[in-house]
């Protein structure tokens, strides 16, 4: 009987730490057009740290920004994601491939979401 081995779908760069200047960094090379969208949200998220006292709406930045490097990291989840996405937004809803494609969005990024919160 021989071992069976799994190798690991290829990574465009290694899990970054949920940091802010690891986002940014990993965001700048695996989707650099969405840098100002990560500069608005975290300017978001520090004033609604302040006006509710609470570090919460950091922790909810670092992981919807952890999350969406996950997927375009890797370049089977980002194909898929993007498949998705694109039916979603062309199809109509009373489609049930719009749901479909929907079902499969959520499923993707949760998938990327729990990558980046198990650790």
């Amino acid at each position: 009987m021989t071992a069976q081995h799994h190798e690991q779908p290829p990574e465009v760069i290694p899990r970054p730490e949920k940091t802010f200047p690891s986002l940014r960094a990993a965001l700048a090379r695996v989707a650099p057009s969405r840098l100002a969208e990560f500069q608005a949200d975290r300017d978001l998220a520090f004033t609604s740290a302040t006006q509710h006292n609470s570090f919460r709406p950091i922790h909810l930045f670092q992981i919807k920004w952890a999350t969406e490097i996950e997927i375009e990291r890797l370049p089977h989840l980002a194909a898929r994601y993007q498949a998705a996405l694109d039916a979603a937004n062309t199809l109509d809803r009373d489609d049930p491939k719009w749901r479909e494609a929907m079902d499969n969005c959520l499923a993707i990024y949760e998938e990327a979401q729990a990558a980046v919160t198990d650790d």
